[in-house]
């Protein structure tokens, strides 16, 4: 019997394995050069760098299409991703636990619907931090939240709906300004201390900058977010001490463009991933305690409390 000579096309597979390689050097790009993306419309770019670190559940994806094509082209270009992510994120694998006896830092977004708004401040009460930051600190709950803190915080400081709790006397405590325009009298969301700490006075930020809302016409709308940015860096390039800790609900990733203007004054805390938000199934790290002249040097997420956020904290080399 003759054998009929192979009419399929033999460039077929290869051109499976093209459309691999193609979508592994495409994610290695995003990986490295987000910022190539544009804003606009929806700002996209900002909506990529938020969930930055998940782009690397591509690589499996891409790994098994290269197994499933059996192109040795797609397989070697898997490596581009797989290092850039690496790279990137692959230090915050390995973090250390907590230092013993360190400065430390806790913020947490308390939700302004808390049910029990005083287990949460017991909760972190028992971190024995140095600092206690909280946002969505509504009047109903300031009673609840100040009677849990009382003893191991004898100095507090409050503006609106964010509050500082310190072990360190607090003074030149006042309103951060942080209204984006068309927002009137009574949003007050950040505030300025002075913490009197045994290694030398600290300023002190607290924040909560607008929510961010996700749509598919609207993409991530996020200007209101992106402009109380800018108002809290500008009172952070004012601010005379050297040493300044920024504990807050920013509403965004470290990689989110849109607060370029305040990461950019801070040191990032490259110690783990510390994803916060949402509670129940935590995507991305949207509380962030940042310094400057001081150095993050572990940060860790806490047990849930009855907040849609996980609390994060901090040890820091003041």
């Amino acid at each position: 019997m003759t054998r009929k000579p192979d009419t399929q096309p033999p460039s077929r597979g290869r051109k499976r394995g093209l459309v691999t390689t193609g979508l592994c050097l495409l994610t290695a790009a995003l990986l490295v050069f987000p910022g190539l993306v544009p804003n606009t419309p929806g700002r996209v770019g900002s909506l990529l760098e938020t969930f930055l670190p998940w782009l690397g559940l591509a690589v499996p994806a891409l790994l098994a299409a290269a197994v499933l094509r059996r192109s040795r082209l797609a397989a070697a270009a898997l490596l581009l991703p797989s290092v850039a992510w690496l790279a990137l994120f692959g230090g915050t694998l390995f973090t250390g636990a907590p230092a013993e006896g360190a400065f430390t830092a806790v913020q947490h977004n308390i939700s302004d619907v808390n049910p029990d708004p005083g287990a949460t401040a017991r909760a972190l009460a028992r971190t024995d931090a140095d600092l206690i930051a909280l946002e969505e600190l509504t009047a109903p709950a300031l009673p609840a939240v100040e009677a849990a803190l009382a003893s191991g915080y004898p100095h507090r400081a409050t503006r609106g709906t964010v509050g500082l709790w310190s072990k360190h006397p607090l003074a030149g405590v006042r309103l951060v300004d942080i209204r984006p325009r068309g927002i009137g009298e009574g949003w007050d969301r950040g505030l300025r201390a002075t913490a009197r700490t045994p290694e030398g006075d600290v300023a002190v930020y607290v924040a909560h900058l607008p929510s961010v809302r996700i749509g598919p016409t609207t993409g991530l709308a996020s200007g209101r977010r992106d402009e109380s940015a800018g108002l809290l860096a500008e009172a952070l390039t004012d601010e005379p001490l050297d040493r300044v800790i920024l504990l807050g609900d920013l509403n965004g990733t470290l990689d989110d463009r849109g607060l370029a203007s305040v990461t950019s004054l801070m040191t990032r805390p490259d110690t783990g991933f510390a994803f916060s938000w949402p509670a129940r199934l935590p995507l991305a790290r949207i509380d962030q305690i940042l310094t400057r002249s001081s150095q993050v040097t572990a940060l860790w997420t806490l047990p849930a409390t009855t907040s849609d956020h996980l609390p994060v904290a901090a040890r820091i080399r003041l």
